[in-house]
């Protein structure tokens, strides 16, 4: 396994930039995901990794070592791609041993390994089968398998669930973790999917038109956004956004929304407040954190039901409250039409702050 090292990676095509300034290091035996949303760089981060692309200017460093010149077959990474990329007109065992064969082991060497990978993705009974009689799922195990058995020193994945559908993605998902903690090996993976992203990762890397917006845990990312992207891309429903603003209340700075019917107080505001000196800030309130109910409660707010959205667990209910559209959460058996009233219960320690001017994140 290897570490990576990106280096102010840049990768122009003609005068389109799909990468800027790229800096990233990944782990020995990480499993991290690039996640973004389609044309932001991601695959072609993975390419210029795999030496598929040139830079334009920056390192990729392999251990300390820099391979910028070398040709794919040096840096010793295996691609799983979302096509599968499989020999048609091969059995899976063959598909299995040719890099092994290309390589000149010992047949006694290639047959231990064909079947040891072959219980690792619990593939042992599709051996003597060619890919055309294979599923969706079967074939993704067996492209997998192919970049597993050349152990190579990063495993390089394109999407590889997407042409999967939803149980069969959930599987494969599964799949993956178990595998990646059973090799050790460093993984990047990439994808426009944040479920994929949430759950399979150590570490999310996301990146919008070339840039790289943050880096961390997924927990980080999505409980400390660092800026609105961020913010707005993580989560289903979407995260709300309002304009809000931070002003003296009772010799205290405090953050004033319309529809609260008192200032939020915090320590932090009187930082902020000498930091934006109009007071105007973006407000970020994840759906999970306004409750909806039809009972009225102490400290709950009146709004009036737009839109109920069942999805199964939970639903998601549009508002409108002081003008205001909001996203909140309800309970599964929640049942409501259009015009009713119903109340919300508010979070306020949840709430995320951004300078309108930049719309970084501000605040800790």
């Amino acid at each position: 396994m290897a570490e990576v090292i990106l280096n102010k990676l840049t990768k122009y095509f003609g005068r389109v930039c799909a990468v800027e300034d790229l800096t990233l290091t990944v782990y020995q035996g990480e499993f991290m995901t690039i996640l973004g949303p389609s044309g932001c760089g991601k695959s072609t981060v993975l390419n210029l990794i795999a030496g598929l692309e040139e830079v334009t200017s920056g390192d990729i460093l392999f251990d300390g070592d820099r391979v910028n010149h070398l040709p794919p077959r040096q840096r010793d990474v295996a691609m799983v791609f979302q096509s599968y990329a499989l020999y048609p007109h091969m059995k899976v065992y063959e598909n299995l041993a040719f890099p092994l064969r290309m390589s000149k082991l010992p047949a006694q060497e290639i047959e231990e390994r064909v079947k040891k990978v072959a219980r690792l993705l619990a593939i042992e009974e599709l051996l003597e089968r060619k890919p055309a009689s294979l599923s969706g799922g079967q074939r993704q195990r067996v492209a997998l398998g192919r970049a597993t058995i050349r152990r190579p020193k990063a495993f390089l994945l394109d999407e590889p669930l997407s042409n999967l559908d939803a149980r069969l993605r959930v599987q494969m998902r599964a799949e993956l973790k178990r595998v990646h903690a059973e090799l050790g090996t460093t993984f990047i993976y990439v994808t426009h999917d944040q479920v994929e992203a949430m759950t399979l990762s150590d570490r999310v890397a996301l990146l919008d038109q070339g840039r790289l917006q943050q880096c961390g845990t997924p927990q980080e990312l999505y409980n400390r956004p660092g800026n609105i992207f961020v913010a707005t891309f993580l989560g289903s429903p979407q995260m709300n956004l309002l304009e809000g603003r931070v002003a003296e209340v009772d010799a205290q700075a405090a953050l004033e929304l319309p529809f609260l019917k008192s200032a939020i107080r915090r320590p932090l505001l009187a930082s902020i407040a000498r930091r934006s000196p109009s007071g105007e800030v973006i407000v970020g309130i994840r759906p999970e954190h306004i409750s909806v109910s039809k009972d009225k409660r102490e400290a709950a707010l009146a709004a009036q039901v737009m839109l109920v959205e069942p999805m199964g667990d939970f639903c998601t209910v549009h508002v409108k409250i002081a003008g205001i559209n909001l996203l909140g959460k309800a309970e599964a058996d929640f049942v409501a039409r259009a015009g009713d009233e119903v109340w919300l219960e508010v979070a306020t320690g949840k709430i995320h702050l951004f300078a309108k001017s930049t719309e970084e994140r501000i605040g800790p």
